[in-house]
């Protein structure tokens, strides 16, 4: 009977902690219940603390209204200069309005799929009318303002409200990036070759022009030295003879002496001469004699 009564007592107390998990529910800061009674929804609830609902036919959507950031795959635009972008988005959004999103979306994996399409379209159409030089000065801000604002009208209907859109990362593809890159390599060895040339062309004339001033220079350097040292072998030769002059025995001797110098540097071991040669003059009779 003890056994009976205990069971039985058993089965009610986890009958009524059922009933009572069935009944009550906690709502926490930052969220919102959407209470739904056999399937319609009936009431909104945002008031943090413990509830109650009817059990069995009432359920409980809980909702948070925090800020959520969604950031999906980088996709390729083709912008309106017919040139391609990757781009890489993120976008703030919060539910703002539980019945609505409940209507329109149920769940937020939905919600998440949604808004991306939303924002891919937007983005293409909006960056389909621009070329890539506008993304890439003060206008790129004006954009993004006006794909945020399409966005925020277009989820306002689905309980979302987006706060924020930005991009946050637009590249080049890959093969046009190295397209690219092989294109300004080109370009920069077609330069590199063009001024190569100029500069040897610069070179050349430079170098036509220093030899031509070289020859200009020696030429005259040339010139005045023959003009100096003509002067100067009349100012050497009027200097000896007007020294020669004071002296002519003694100036005589001199050359007889420079005449023996030279002849006998010049014959070698053996001269051959007659004693009555005017060379041996000097060295028979001295320079004080005269010829006879």
């Amino acid at each position: 009977m003890n056994l009976n009564m205990r069971g039985i007592s058993a089965i009610v107390g986890i009958g009524a902690i059922w009933l009572l998990s069935s009944t009550l529910y906690t709502l926490s800061e930052g969220q919102k219940a959407l209470i739904v009674r056999l399937g319609a929804p009936i009431e909104v609830d945002d008031s943090p603390g413990l509830k109650v609902k009817v059990p069995f036919i009432d359920t409980v959507q809980f909702y948070d209204t925090r800020l959520q950031t969604l950031a999906p795959p980088p996709e390729q635009v083709i912008l309106g200069d017919e040139k391609r972008l990757e781009v890489e988005t993120f976008t703030r959004y919060r539910i703002v309005n539980p019945l609505r999103f409940y209507q329109a979306l149920r769940t937020q994996d939905q919600a998440a799929i949604q808004l991306s399409q939303l924002v891919s379209s937007s983005l293409r159409r909006e960056l389909g009318k621009v070329m890539l030089k506008s993304l890439l000065s003060s206008d790129r801000t004006a954009i993004v303002a006006q794909i945020q604002q399409e966005v925020a009208e277009r989820t306002r209907s689905l309980g979302l409200e987006v706060t924020e859109v930005r991009l946050h990362r637009s590249d080049l593809p890959l093969e046009t990036s190295q397209a690219i890159y092989d294109r300004m390599k080109s370009e920069r060895q077609q330069e590199a070759k063009e001024l190569r040339a100029q500069g040897a062309e610069w070179a050349q004339q430079i170098q036509a022009k220093a030899d031509r001033e070289r020859t200009v220079i020696l030429s005259e350097a040339q010139r005045q030295s023959a003009i100096t040292r003509g002067e100067a072998d009349a100012e050497a030769n009027q200097i000896l003879a007007k020294a020669f002059a004071k002296d002519p025995k003694f100036y005589h001797f001199y050359r007889s002496l420079q005449t023996y110098r030279q002849s006998l540097s010049e014959s070698g071991a053996t001269l051959v001469l007659t004693p009555d040669s005017a060379l041996l003059h000097d060295f028979k009779n001295g320079p004080g004699a005269q010829k006879p």
